[in-house]
């Protein structure tokens, strides 16, 4: 019998628990629920005889698919894949995949809420300001991008993105006005959004240069990765201008200097955020599942990211 890990230091909410249970089982699969383990360790151990793994923020290092000779797929409940070393998936004929779509709109909402509640002070009982009217741009226009900007649409916010990979015509036909240079818009905008990856080209690319070219007032919104910060550049920013906030459900490493010396100018959500919601656990959590199945009987990889 095939057999399915779902390998969660951070569990899926308990309906999607039980719509992924019920998926298995029709497939006539093996399904078992590995939960806030300790250690890696610990993941080596229950991976040790499984065909496919579902994770979600898990780290899935070479360590880990060399406890795992009969793993033969990874999919991650979520858009992001950088917490799986792919070089090592391939080498190990292992097809990695991602369910992309599935959380955008938790986390697009999440990035509204924050806006909220900076936009309001953290309902200190100051007045504070209104999102209407304010000019906020989108740092990558993908599926969390595209939510985010209906939903700002319906606060009355004049939408800008820049995304050197999408196809300018199809951010223009939602309504959203595109940036060419990255530097401009976040010149010209009150709230900047970020949704890229971390990748090779993006890490420490939110710098000090960059950032200081930032609209006075202005904030930034980070549901993406820590890893696209440049947090002493960060840290720098704060310091030099007093006018400038920012609000992350992945908080920097510099945290605790940050909330102690700037800490009405910041949010961090304890733990990452943006896929917490029901609906969007039980929507990557089945799409996961229906993906596994897809690929073992089908040999489906079409959303194979390695």
């Amino acid at each position: 019998m095939t057999k399915v890990l779902v390998a969660t230091e951070k569990p899926f909410a308990e309906a999607a628990v039980n719509q992924i249970k019920s998926t298995f089982e029709k497939a006539g699969y093996d399904c078992r629920f590995f939960e806030k383990y300790e250690s890696q360790d610990d993941l080596k151990k229950a991976v040790a005889d499984a065909d496919a793994l579902i994770i979600r923020s898990d780290k899935i290092t070479e360590e880990i698919m060399d406890a795992a000779p009969e793993l033969k797929i990874v999919v991650r409940a979520g858009a992001g894949f950088d917490n799986v070393d792919l070089a090592a998936a391939t080498a190990h004929n292992i097809v990695v995949m991602n369910t992309p779509g599935q959380n955008s709109n938790a986390v697009a909402e999440l990035v509204l809420g924050m806006m909220v509640f900076q936009a309001r002070n953290h309902f200190n009982g100051k007045p504070g300001t209104e999102l209407k009217g304010k000019k906020l741009g989108i740092h990558a226009y993908g599926h969390v991008g595209k939510n985010v900007a209906r939903i700002a649409k319906g606060f009355g916010m004049e939408v800008f993105a820049f995304d050197p990979f999408v196809d300018k015509a199809d951010i223009e036909a939602d309504s959203v006005s595109v940036f060419d240079n990255v530097e401009e818009m976040y010149s010209v905008c009150d709230y900047v959004s970020l949704h890229i990856p971390a990748n090779k080209h993006t890490i420490k690319s939110i710098n000090y240069t960059l950032l200081s070219k930032m609209k006075e007032g202005a904030t930034l919104i980070n549901t993406a990765r820590k890893e696209v910060i440049d947090e002493e550049g960060l840290l720098k920013m704060f310091n030099k201008r007093n006018d400038f906030r920012y609000i992350a459900d992945i908080a920097p490493g510099n945290r605790e200097d940050i909330e102690k010396e700037f800490g009405d100018r910041c949010f961090f959500t304890p733990k990452k955020m943006g896929a917490q919601t029901a609906e969007a656990n039980v929507n990557a959590g089945i799409a996961a599942s229906n993906q596994i199945i897809a690929f073992l009987e089908k040999g489906d990889t079409t959303f194979k990211v390695n």
